[in-house]
């Protein structure tokens, strides 16, 4: 997914982008637990500062990365010189979404399924035909081979279960259709950034609204949003040189 900024920030940094636990060769724990957002937390602090040994770096977050990467920067702001966030959502205006905006709530239901016994069964149908469907848009020029590469990081034991598990170990999920939520649950605490902060964003994502960026500088002071019209969720590779032009200027 991230190949193309590996091949253009190596050019000037060390650039890692890991398999997050649950995911393709990285270790794949059966609880659910496992995956709550303070153990991925820690999978980052001590990659970097135990494996790398750095004392300060960047730290850039899509989807699932994301959701991690704003409580990341929030418990660690000493070792995070910038964050850059692409369509993730940061979790008190999510929280606020899922209980207050039909949009959001709309847009969500899938996370609903994903939750469910019968998520892994759909998502592998037919060679992984549903999945592939879901996170390979014609944008994105994707070869054979390309999609083959996605299959197999699926494939791998229990790779599908460990992504699915993130929604399962979350506490964040939409009302199911009819249901109504009257009032906020205020589950989480302010997530403050308080680290320059870049923010870009796809306008055609269908998962995420962009009621989400609603109200962000409100928990991120240092704040710059970078809005890409005509990108989906996977703006990274529908348009890498635009998003690696952003990330350029920021940093």
């Amino acid at each position: 997914m991230w190949r193309d900024q590996l091949l253009e920030f190596s050019k000037d940094y060390l650039v890692v982008a890991p398999d997050m636990r649950g995911y393709n060769l990285s270790s794949k724990p059966e609880e659910i637990e496992q995956y709550r957002q303070h153990h991925i937390v820690e999978d980052i602090r001590a990659l970097v500062e135990e494996h790398f040994e750095r004392k300060e770096f960047i730290l850039i977050g899509h989807d699932w990365g994301g959701v991690i990467a704003y409580p990341f920067a929030n418990l660690h702001p000493n070792i995070v010189e910038k964050l850059i966030i692409i369509n993730a959502p940061h979790p008190n205006i999510f929280e606020y979404l899922l209980a207050k905006n039909k949009d959001q709530q709309s847009s969500s239901q899938y996370v609903l399924f994903f939750r469910s016994k019968n998520a892994e069964g759909f998502l592998s149908a037919s060679n992984y035909k549903n999945i592939l469907d879901i996170v390979v848009t014609p944008e994105m020029k994707f070869t054979e081979d390309d999609k083959q590469m996605y299959i197999e990081a699926w494939s791998q034991p229990r790779a599908l279960t460990g992504g699915l598990n993130y929604y399962r170990a979350g506490s964040l999920k939409p009302p199911s259709s009819g249901e109504k939520i009257d009032q906020l649950t205020n589950k989480i605490k302010p997530v403050m950034i308080k680290v320059p902060t870049l923010v870009i964003w796809g306008e055609k994502d269908t998962a995420l609204t962009t009621h989400n960026l609603d109200g962000l500088d409100e928990f991120i002071p240092d704040l710059q949003i970078k809005r890409i019209p005509e990108g989906s969720h996977w703006i990274i590779n529908e348009q890498p040189d635009k998003v690696n032009k952003l990330i350029r200027e920021f940093l």
